[in-house]
């Protein structure tokens, strides 16, 4: 396990007030509004296989430091979009793992795993070539016990709600499986249309037509389309959705007159320019806006990745395999439309992340400390991490305060790390309220009501949970 003073400061006072916070909030529950964890885990609870199909193949942290040092992604297990020949000797993924394991040292991505070790599997060495195969063989014996099954893990990890994160046109088959299981353990969906709503997301045109069948609406009109889009939310909000996402390349929006949204959905539709593309998903953001305040849910903008920066690996491996990077972006310009048509509307939530961090201070933290509509979404990808909550807190509070931020959430496709990230944003956070209690900018009665929103309330609040 972690030491009792993980991430707290080094200073004797300071130190003394994270831990009484921390004592508050570590045993709370999880709320985990936005994340990828596969709900068909869930909905089939059946074991998982192997610590490599755990831990390795599907954690794009993982296999990205690993192909950065010229570990080739088919050694990994990753699959080809081709359906090429890849690894499929689980124990050898794990030993490639052990073997490369200090290229980790430092990173958030060893800081979660270990805890997952230590806290799942009582594992408290740490892994190496020499112990890879004893290591393996313990965990892969744990995970065919009940005790280690998702639903089971589900509830051992105290969480009270966890969101998957779907595509506008999925069946959400497995939420169905799940709803009708007459297990209570909250897992529910969230709404993703970008395959609806970025005309350079791939087959864009036939994901057009599928949502028209799934619906009966004519969307190769406007009025159609948009009903579609609204029958189809109406549909995850069934399974339990309180929230959209959405992961456009900026934070663009625009509000067009309805006869301009039209004509572009048609040019759209006809194979369009880059610069209508770039106008239709910025249309797209302030047409959901004015969605969630019909329907109540929360409206999540993930903006700034140059998704895929690596041609090779997405010709062979396909989307969201460690290629994404950080970009520069506009806040301030970039939802003027929406904000000037809804941020004055407190009934609207638009919780807003960024790969940018230098716009923290300069411009999100400035907007979410004015427009009622919108909130501060947590480090988010790249610095979900303890430095990346160090600054995010530093560069925020100033000027958007806590309430205008909304906690904590995970963000992950690794399921077992779920704990140790709540955790570690836990201990960060205790960290620098006790900075403040110490240099008595707040009292430690109000910082202690402060660990409880950060780690539990704003999150179940803002998502609606």
């Amino acid at each position: 396990m972690p030491h009792p003073d993980f991430l707290f400061p080094a200073q004797a006072d300071m130190r003394a007030v994270a831990r009484r916070l921390y004592g508050e909030v570590a045993g709370l529950p999880i709320i985990s509004p936005h994340g990828h964890c596969d709900p068909a885990w869930f909905a089939r609870d059946a074991p998982f296989s192997d610590p490599a199909t755990l831990f390795v193949v599907p954690d794009h942290y993982v296999f990205r430091m690993l192909y950065s040092q010229g570990v080739p992604l088919e050694a990994l297990g990753v699959p080809r979009a081709d359906g090429g020949k890849t690894e499929t000797d689980t124990r050898a993924i794990w030993r490639l793992l052990a073997r490369n394991w200090p290229l980790f040292r430092g990173t958030p991505t060893r800081l979660w795993m270990e805890h997952g070790f230590s806290s799942l599997f009582g594992i408290e060495e740490r892994l190496d070539a020499g112990n890879a195969d004893r290591l393996y063989d313990l965990i892969a014996s744990k995970l065919q016990e009940p005790a280690y099954r998702p639903r089971a893990l589900f509830e051992r990890f105290n969480i009270e709600a966890l969101a998957t994160t779907q595509a506008a046109i999925d069946t959400l088959e497995h939420h169905r499986t799940l709803r009708d299981s007459g297990w209570t353990g909250r897992v529910i969906t969230t709404f993703r249309p970008d395959a609806v709503v970025d005309p350079a997301f791939p087959g864009f045109a036939g994901n057009i037509a599928e949502l028209g069948r799934l619906t009966g609406e004519d969307t190769t009109t406007w009025r159609g389309y948009l009903a579609a889009l609204m029958q189809r939310r109406a549909y995850f909000r069934g399974f339990g959705a309180t929230a959209t996402d959405h992961g456009h390349p900026t934070a663009a929006t625009a509000d067009l007159p309805a006869d301009a949204a039209a004509a572009l959905f048609g040019r759209v539709l006809a194979g369009a320019a880059a610069a209508d593309a770039e106008l239709f998903r910025a249309q797209m953001l302030t047409e959901m806006a004015r969605m969630s305040l019909e329907d109540g849910l929360v409206m999540q903008i993930h903006p700034g990745a140059v998704r895929d920066h690596n041609p090779s690996v997405f010709a062979r491996f396909g989307r969201d395999k460690g290629a994404d990077i950080p970009a520069r972006t506009d806040y301030v310009q970039a939802l003027k439309p929406l904000l000037d048509r809804f941020g004055n509307e407190s009934r609207l939530t638009v919780i807003v992340f960024t790969l940018d961090e230098t716009s923290y201070s300069r411009e999100l933290a400035p907007l979410a400390g004015h427009y009622p509509a919108l909130r501060l979404g947590p480090p988010w990808w790249f610095f979900d991490s303890p430095e990346g909550m160090r600054r995010f807190r530093e560069l925020t509070t100033e000027t958007a305060g806590f309430a205008n931020t909304v906690g904590f959430n995970d963000d992950t496709r690794a399921f077992c790390s779920i704990p140790s990230r709540h955790d570690v944003a836990r201990r960060a956070d205790c960290a620098y309220l006790a900075r403040l209690v110490t240099e008595h900018t707040l009292d430690e009665d109000e910082a202690r009501e402060v660990a409880i929103d950060l780690a539990y309330r704003l999150a179940k609040s803002a998502y609606r949970l």
